[in-house]
């Protein structure tokens, strides 16, 4: 008698979600454990966004920052670049120059920058603000009017905001990031409170707060997994939209990716270990559940890609 391995199958499914205009993107829409295709639908591949930003990187360490020397001065031509030259799938802006403590841009230059970035190029586009939650607030109204129509993702909202941004998504016709800290029960609550608001809960992708290799990720991987079961074995429809990692802005302000090799030349190659700690962060999380990632370094972009590629 032949074998026949064993499969376990689940009522509920996560959403699908479609991004871009010209271009395209869609993920999620899977009813099965992460990559697990021999018991049911992985439609869709997990989509990777290149992270730029509206002010230039200073704050990165160098081993990443070079990568994009002479076009990370202007979010357009980084932009272009990442398009063109990287063949990225999605960007994601972070308008990390609207913050207090940064430029302090305004709104309206907030929205100027994202036209100027959806005008020249033709993939999906993610819109961040600076996770200042009151500043957020205001500058994410003026760019979703700035992104009307174009099928971005606009984020984040959390408890202290949710109430404006949705209502600017809304009125835009925009997906929503939802963001909580590290806590599933917060997670499902902001969930509900938004969908309350008359959001449809298939526009919605659900980033639970990132944590990277050695600073928390076990926790952020049981939150993660824990959602996603939810999803599928409860068929929990507050748990059914897809899930963010926001990779890159977690993994590249550790130690471990900005220590010298003078100063700790055990630890090998500083390039080889930055780009080493992004990558196995990112694969971590989509064993988790992610179904969307954003990411800096192009190399450990293109590990990851590998990655999927192998487990599709």
């Amino acid at each position: 008698m032949a074998f026949v391995a064993p499969k376990e199958t689940f009522p509920g499914k996560v959403f699908e979600v479609k991004i871009g205009t010209d271009k395209t993107a869609v993920f999620g829409g899977e009813n099965v454990a992460t990559f697990h295709s021999f018991e049911g639908n992985v439609p869709n591949r997990p989509l990777i966004a290149y992270e730029i930003q509206d002010v230039p990187p200073d704050d990165w360490p160098d081993t990443v920052r070079r990568v994009y020397d002479g076009v990370s001065a202007d979010p357009v031509t980084w932009a272009k670049h990442c398009q063109n030259e990287l063949h990225a799938k999605a960007l994601a802006l972070r308008l990390i120059g609207t913050h207090p403590d940064r430029a302090n841009r305004s709104p309206e230059e907030a929205a100027k920058i994202v036209k100027d970035v959806l005008a020249a190029i033709t993939v999906p586009l993610i819109i961040l603000g600076s996770n200042q939650a009151e500043k957020d607030a205001a500058v994410l109204i003026a760019v979703a009017e700035a992104a009307k129509d174009k099928n971005c993702i606009i984020g984040k909202a959390q408890e202290a905001n949710y109430k404006t941004i949705v209502a600017a998504a809304m009125a835009n016709n925009l997906k929503l990031i939802a963001m909580s800290e590290l806590d599933i029960n917060l997670s499902k609550q902001l969930n509900i409170l938004i969908t309350q608001m008359g959001f449809d809960k298939e526009r919605l992708i659900t980033d639970p707060m990132c944590s990277a290799l050695g600073y928390g990720i076990e926790y952020t991987y049981s939150v993660m997994e824990r959602i996603r079961l939810a999803a599928l074995t409860q068929n929990d429809t507050t748990m059914q939209p897809p899930l963010l990692g926001d990779v890159g802005m977690y993994v590249w302000k550790l130690k471990e990716t900005q220590a010298s090799e003078s100063d700790l030349p055990h630890w090998g190659s500083l390039q080889e270990r930055g780009i080493a700690w992004e990558t196995t962060t990112a694969g971590a999380l989509l064993i988790a559940g992610a179904e969307l990632l954003v990411m800096r370094h192009p190399a450990a972009i293109q590990s990851i890609e590998k990655f999927i590629d192998e487990l599709m």
